[in-house]
C-alpha cells in the first residue's frame, strides 16, 4: 500500500503538531504580523489553526475533515474575500519552511509539500482584488 503524505509526515498527531507550531511562528515572528491581521479580519487564529489542520489532513491524503464540514476544498473560494499580496504569500511560505525544519521534517515528501504549498500560495495572490469586498476590506492593514 502506498503511503500518503500524511503518513510520511507521521500521521494526524504529527500534522497537528506541525500546524500548531506553524501558527505559533505566525503569532510570534515579525513576518507573521500581516498574516495575523488578515486572519483577525476573519475567524481569528484559533479557528484558523483548526481549519488548517482539517484542510491539510485531507489535502495530504487523510480524512477529509474540511470537506465533510464545508462540502468542498476549493482554496480559491475559501480565500476569495482576503486581500493577499505576494509578500503575504512569501511570508506564509517562509514560515511553513521554518515550521517544517524546526520539527525535523525532511525528505522527498517534504519537498513535494513545499512545492505544493508554493503553488497554492501563489494562486491565492490577488493583490487586494477580493470578491464582494468593500473599500475598507481592500485597504492594506
Amino acid at each position: 500500500m502506498t503511503q500518503t503524505i500524511l503518513d510520511k509526515l507521521g500521521g494526524e498527531a504529527a500534522l497537528k503538531e506541525l500546524v500548531e507550531h506553524f501558527y505559533d511562528l505566525i503569532e510570534s515572528r515579525p513576518e507573521g504580523a500581516q498574516i495575523v491581521r488578515l486572519h483577525m479580519e476573519g475567524h481569528g487564529i484559533a479557528a484558523t489553526r483548526i481549519g488548517q489542520f482539517e484542510f491539510l489532513c485531507g489535502f495530504f491524503g487523510g480524512r477529509q475533515y474540511f470537506k465533510e464540514l464545508h462540502g468542498h476544498m476549493n482554496v480559491k473560494l475559501i480565500h476569495e474575500h482576503i486581500p493577499i499580496m505576494a509578500e503575504d504569500a512569501e511570508d506564509w511560505l517562509n514560515l511553513w519552511d521554518r515550521a517544517l525544519a524546526d520539527l525535523g521534517h525532511s525528505g522527498e515528501h517534504v519537498e513535494r509539500v513545499r512545492a505544493t504549498l508554493r503553488r497554492v500560495a501563489l494562486v491565492l495572490v490577488n493583490n487586494g482584488e477580493v470578491v464582494g469586498a468593500d473599500s475598507k476590506r481592500l485597504a492594506r492593514l
